[in-house]
């Protein structure tokens, strides 16, 4: 299948996901991808120089601007060059002190949280890696933080996230702003994710782009231990306009990392091993791997006075999203010192608490038809239970005293139980009662898991 061309921009100024998916051939890839699909909850951490100035990543470096990332004071009267010059003068500042991948693996963990991407670079190319393609990176003598044991961030943060059973993956983006291979320097910061050039003109400069590229792939893939996914961002990145020899560098990377899932984000074809849509849910069931990348509060990264999502929100979310067969990838960015907004902390412990619970009708499951039915959801086991997950009707409204079930359902069921609780009563219209007392101990008020033992 052809690469589809780039579409209108999404959310956050990403390009729209791709709407058709090619199944892997390689047969390592198919069950990386089923282990994966399993662990339904994970996070997306978004960390750099931008969090210095708490904008929305490094996107206000281009020259076309978006609404939700102007500039900020003083600097938005700076010319374009300006402009790029005082954000990269922040290298010279940034020094996160208070950065602790131990405490954040055991909220994570604490969280419910399975997998996690950590942030190699975004778009402005700045590494929080050390990577030894470019000195435009956390652990150059530029960086005040380069003298600290933790200055390789990357590896401490996927070491850390390993020894508490949290599976690792890293996000990369190919488009590099601060390359000199990407952005000419004479032609000044580009209008988007893409090149300022165009790289059949100049096809010596572009080359050298790719083997940049490549090279920092290998370090990623042979330094940092196990990794599940490369989640390459950068869209625009792609055939036949820029393109890097996309099944090449994914060859490359698997003779490293046996059987890792690519996610060459908006390029359609066999280097995305799984759609992601950004910023939204999905309106039905979709019968491929999917993912919604969705951030905990308004932005990617850590901005002052954010406002988060509710952990019931959270809840709805994530079982909207199992139950039309996707994970749910929940972004959050560490402030400059290295800390995370205590309502992240807030929000992962509720969350966790309600997974303590009800993670049986989450976790390992698939989703199964009719899928789901106002405030019910539905997911299965493969020993072939089927689990119905009713959703509190608003926030913290309680469970309802009976459920009804779809037809398609109610047919096959033989027993029903609440989990954590008890059985459940069923009668022949395929209503199950909940006893008053399952619904004064309702796990938080936001939804409630059903077993229920199907004929067959």
């Amino acid at each position: 299948m052809q690469a589809a061309a780039p579409q209108e921009h999404g959310v956050f100024g990403a390009l729209q996901e791709s709407k058709e998916w090619t199944m892997p051939k390689d047969p390592a890839v198919i069950k990386k991808l089923e282990e994966w699909q399993d662990q339904k909850v994970g996070l997306l951490i978004h960390w750099g120089l931008y969090s210095q100035w708490g904008i929305t990543e490094s996107w206000s470096l281009a020259t076309t601007h978006f609404g939700w990332n102007p500039r900020p004071a003083p600097y938005d009267k700076l010319s374009d060059r300006d402009y790029v010059k005082a954000y990269e003068h922040l290298q010279t500042t940034f020094n996160p002190t208070k950065f602790d991948p131990n405490k954040w693996a055991v909220a994570f963990k604490e969280g419910g949280v399975k997998y996690v991407l950590s942030m190699t670079k975004h778009h402005d190319g700045f590494c929080m890696w050390d990577t030894k393609e470019t000195d435009y990176k956390i652990t150059s003598a530029l960086c005040p933080f380069h003298t600290d044991k933790r200055a390789d961030v990357v590896k401490e943060a996927c070491d850390a996230f390993r020894r508490h059973g949290i599976v690792s993956g890293l996000y990369f983006s190919k488009a590099d702003w601060h390359s000199p291979y990407y952005w000419l320097p004479e032609l000044g910061p580009g209008a988007g994710q893409g090149p300022n050039y165009t790289p059949a003109d100049k096809p010596d400069r572009w080359a050298k782009f790719k083997d940049f590229t490549w090279a920092q792939i290998k370090e990623l893939m042979t330094e940092y231990g196990p990794q599940q996914v490369l989640w390459l961002d950068g869209g625009a990145v792609r055939p036949p306009e820029a393109g890097i020899d996309m099944n090449g560098m994914a060859a490359m990377a698997r003779t490293y990392q046996p059987g890792l899932i690519v996610t060459d984000r908006t390029v359609a074809g066999e280097n995305e091993n799984y759609i992601t849509p950004e910023g939204q849910i999905p309106t039905h069931h979709l019968d491929y791997p999917w993912e919604t990348c969705m951030p905990m509060g308004t932005a990617w990264p850590w901005v002052p006075n954010d406002h988060f999502k509710s952990v019931g929100t959270l809840v709805r979310n994530l079982c909207h999203i199992v139950a039309r067969g996707g994970n749910y990838l929940i972004g959050i960015g560490p402030d400059a010192n290295g800390e995370f907004d205590p309502g992240v902390y807030d929000r992962l412990k509720g969350l966790g608490a309600w997974l303590k619970l009800n993670g049986e009708a989450i976790y390992g499951t698939r989703s199964v038809a009719p899928y789901e039915a106002g405030d019910v959801m539905f997911t299965q086991k493969r020993d072939g239970a089927i689990y119905a997950i009713v959703l509190a009707a608003d926030e913290g409204a309680g469970l309802p005293d009976r459920v009804t079930l779809p037809k398609e359902i109610a047919d096959k069921v033989m027993t029903a139980k609440m989990v954590g609780f008890g059985k459940l009563d069923i009668n022949d219209m395929g209503v199950l009662m909940i006893p008053e007392g399952y619904r004064e101990k309702s796990a938080g008020g936001h939804g409630w898991a059903i077993r229920l033992g199907m004929k067959g």
